[in-house]
């Protein structure tokens, strides 16, 4: 066998071997248990049980914030073939299938910039097991890994493009990048965009001097050309995610006023300034790339028995309760809401890193650099307002995307691969011993003496309190010295991490002195670095993710238990919607896994449906509960006992209303739900007043409307009335899609009550049927099935022209 696949047989051996090693419990059948994944299950169990029995995508549900397109929920595309090729790769159960993905297009990477095969297995073990990375699998930020996986491979092929390897480089681009699009993350995939920008703008002041400008534009040409092929292969769901966005929390309000009535002082064109930069990493903080708990860790440290908080409580409180706190103890003292874990590269490839910036040389160290110092800067967020202000007013889609924190992703991918490269250039033959042993101490003074630094002196240097301590308060209370305990226990943490880091360092340091001296060979440098950092990242990772959260194959998959009142509410079968205050409604999954949720869990709600939460729900408006047709409401009482109370109120699934208010601005149309009676009166923006050919209604006394049939895509309605009549229905209104139809023709119907659909019914017997019928889906995939056309039909033209030339070329 050719040796070069032997060592990719190897590679993907040692990433199968490894990636189910640490989540070896799947080797039981369990499965591991992602909050995230639990609240999708809830959001997407409409469809996938309509899904299940008729064979087909009914593209929306209304299982949560009163209805909302499936397009970015669980939707399954005709003809999604890169998803195929997709599942192939990802053939390791879930989470190993992930890690998996992370180790190959790593190794690809330094595959394509000619590192030795021993260090790119350990290269992408390296990049795999970043903490942050396999944090995410805690979290179930499984579209993140996904995406996060294939940008090493894109990166891959566009170097190639650059080396002048122009078919393969197209084609490992095109696919790669249609990964990296169907995996459904944009904003890790235009985090990757700024990785891409920078790095050519490095090869076009490279080509700028070097006097080769068309080359450049050749291989930008070509790079254009594969973008365009992976961008259509994926149409249908960027268009659907397109049209959605549009009407989501990501597009700018309408409304120019506060839930109190009040001026805005700032209106975005995407989400909230505030909302963008919650989740900023601090300053300081980012020496949790060296440091792991330099911050704390995360916001649930498990310290164990041996811990001084343990001794402290188990006395006072019991030893049940002691190991309680110490094992879910507040370590993060930081100001972001929530962290499930440092973002921890590594002390060993932080060093290798630092010692890159003397030893590498060229356009790729420049361009690693550059990323890494722009994810850090942007990952300020708020704490470097500057930069991050002018980034959210004037950088296209940025303000579209929350948690700036996650942009470190950039750093995640550089560090690793300049430390890798100039490991491979260390150990080669070539280089200066003197300037080996040179840079070696500039590293080591460096990042040595920082981490030292820190070792000694860096408990004193903060104060180690969070902005949630007051909430312990009452414990210090009653037992002084509680928070004296906490303080302490975090300045252990950070002084016990800051002094692993420093041993790391000094061993990595120790290791290339002694290859240096002769007094070790090549291979025993590459087998400790491959033990150094597997111990190094692996060590801290098994804090945060480990065989703990895994849980049996059946809890895994039925997330939610229906409590006493969910049973109570599922005896009813009729159609209706559910309020449940006992939790957040609005972010929120378990209520819409058992019932039609006026809430909901999604990181891009419908936006006025939001607004409607913010402005009426949040301060429990009954009216619009009423005209949501909330007929069962859960709440906690002043004794915070949970409780289910029946909404007779409800307005029901249609009605008709006498009259009509016509306001001219979003504005007037959520204020008026202050005072409207939603049975009797409907409020109508104006831009649809050419719909109305009255704005009162005579109401026949036996006029009836009554759902008849329901499925998620389709709604039909009986209506009977002497009159004309205007009926209210008390489902989303969502323009890009849902058809109707009385009689069987098509009939126009508008926005009404800020949110629901609203139409004129003529007087007599009429069936209305209500159709989502969405374009998006056929225009989308006549584009893709075109792009897999050009994609399969360009390479192989492309190569039989190269093989025409070649032979005509040695003819010649």
């Amino acid at each position: 066998m050719n040796n070069k696949y032997l060592r990719f047989l190897i590679a993907i051996l040692v990433f199968v071997i490894v990636s189910v090693a640490y989540f070896s419990p799947i080797l039981e059948g369990k499965k591991i248990f992602q909050s995230d994944i639990a609240q999708f299950k809830g959001m997407s169990k409409e469809i996938v049980e309509y899904r299940k029995e008729y064979d087909a995508e009914p593209y929306w549900t209304n299982k949560a914030f009163g209805g909302m397109p499936a397009y970015n929920v669980s939707a399954y595309y005709p003809n999604n073939y890169i998803k195929k090729a997709d599942l192939l790769l990802r053939f390791l159960p879930r989470p190993a299938d992930y890690l998996f993905l992370y180790f190959l297009g790593f190794f690809v990477l330094l595959y394509v910039l000619k590192v030795e095969w021993k260090l790119a297995i350990i290269g992408a073990l390296a990049f795999g097991f970043s903490t942050y990375f396999i944090s995410l699998f805690g979290a179930g930020h499984n579209a993140k890994s996904h995406a996060i996986a294939y940008m090493p491979m894109v990166l891959a092929g566009i170097l190639l493009v650059f080396q002048r390897k122009y078919l393969s480089g197209f084609i490992l681009t095109a696919i790669a990048l249609a990964f990296e699009v169907n995996a459904s993350h944009p904003q890790m995939t235009y985090y990757l965009l700024f990785m891409i920008l920078i790095l050519g703008i490095m090869y076009l002041v490279d080509a700028i001097k070097q006097k080769t400008i068309p080359n450049f534009i050749k291989s930008t040409l070509i790079l254009a050309g594969a973008a365009v092929l992976a961008i259509g292969v994926n149409s249908t769901s960027l268009l659907a995610t397109k049209e959605y966005a549009s009407h989501s929390t990501r597009s700018k309000s309408e409304l120019t006023i506060t839930p109190e009535g009040n001026p805005k002082e700032h209106i975005s064109s995407g989400l909230d300034r505030e909302y963008i930069t919650e989740y900023s990493y601090g300053i300081a903080e980012s020496f949790s790339l060296l440091i792991p708990r330099f911050y704390g860790g995360g916001n649930r440290e498990n310290l164990g028995k041996d811990s001084e908080t343990y001794a402290f409580l188990k006395n006072k409180f019991g030893r049940a309760e002691a190991k309680n706190f110490s094992e879910n103890f507040p370590g993060y003292w930081g100001e972001q809401t929530i962290i499930e874990a440092p973002f921890y590269i590594g002390a060993v490839l932080i060093f290798l890193f630092v010692l890159g910036l003397f030893l590498v040389k060229g356009k790729l160290k420049k361009w690693l650099l550059a990323a890494t110092i722009f994810s850090l800067l942007l990952s300020w967020g708020k704490h470097f307002p500057s930069l991050t202000n002018f980034f959210i007013d004037y950088v296209p889609m940025y303000n579209k995307f929350r948690a700036v924190s996650s942009i470190q992703v950039i750093a995640e991918l550089a560090v690793p691969l300049l430390a890798i490269i100039t490991l491979n250039q260390f150990l080669k033959d070539e280089n200066n011993k003197t300037n080996k042993l040179k840079y070696l101490k500039y590293a080591l003074y460096g990042v040595g003496g920082l981490t030292l630094f820190f070792t000694l002196f860096g408990t004193s240097l903060f104060n180690f309190e969070s902005f949630r301590d007051p909430g312990m308060a009452g414990i210090e209370k009653q037992f002084p010295g509680f928070m004296d305990t906490i303080i302490s226990e975090r300045k252990s943490l950070f002084f016990n991490d800051s002094l692993r880091s420093l041993i790391l360092i000094l061993i990595s340091g120790g290791l290339l002195w002694a290859f240096l001296k002769e007094k070790i060979n090549k291979n025993a440098v590459i087998i400790s670095f491959a033990v150094l950092i597997l111990f190094d990242l692996v060590g801290v990772d098994r804090r945060y993710v480990n065989d703990e959260d895994f849980v049996s194959k059946k809890q895994e998959e039925i997330p939610f238990a229906a409590s006493q009142f969910d049973k109570e509410i599922l005896k009813d079968k009729s159609y209706y919607r559910v309020a449940n205050f006992a939790v957040n409604p609005i972010n929120d999954g378990s209520t819409s896994y058992f019932h039609n949720s006026i809430g909901g869990y999604h990181a891009a709600k419908p936006r006025r449906y939001q607004e409607l939460f913010e402005y009426q729900i949040a301060k429990i408006n009954m009216q619009v509960l009423n005209m949501l047709n909330t007929k069962y409401i859960i709440f906690q009482d002043k004794d915070r006992v949970t409780r289910l109370q029946k909404n007779d109120d409800a307005n029901g699934n249609a009605w008709f209303v006498n009259s009509v208010e016509v306001v001219n601005s979003a504005n007037e149309e959520i204020m008026a739900l202050d005072s409207l009676n939603t049975k009797q009166k409907a409020v109508v923006n104006s831009e649809f007043k050419n719909m109305l050919s009255q704005t009162s209604f005579t109401k026949d006394s036996l006029a009836s409307i009554t759902l008849t049939s329901y499925q998620p895509n389709e709604l039909k309605y009986d209506s009977n009335s002497s009159n004309e009549q205007l009926a209210i229905f008390s489902d989303m209104y969502y323009k890009d899609g849902w058809n109707a139809y009385i009689d069987g023709k098509l009939a126009p119907y508008f926005r009404a009550n800020y949110v629901l659909r609203a139409m004129v019914i003529p007087s007599g017997k009429h069936e209305i049927v209500f159709k989502f019928e969405p374009t998006v889906i056929k225009t989308g995939n006549t584009i893709t099935m075109i792009s897999y056309a050009l994609l399969l039909l360009i390479p192989i033209g492309w190569f039989f022209i190269d093989k025409k030339k070649n032979v005509q070329s040695t003819t010649e």
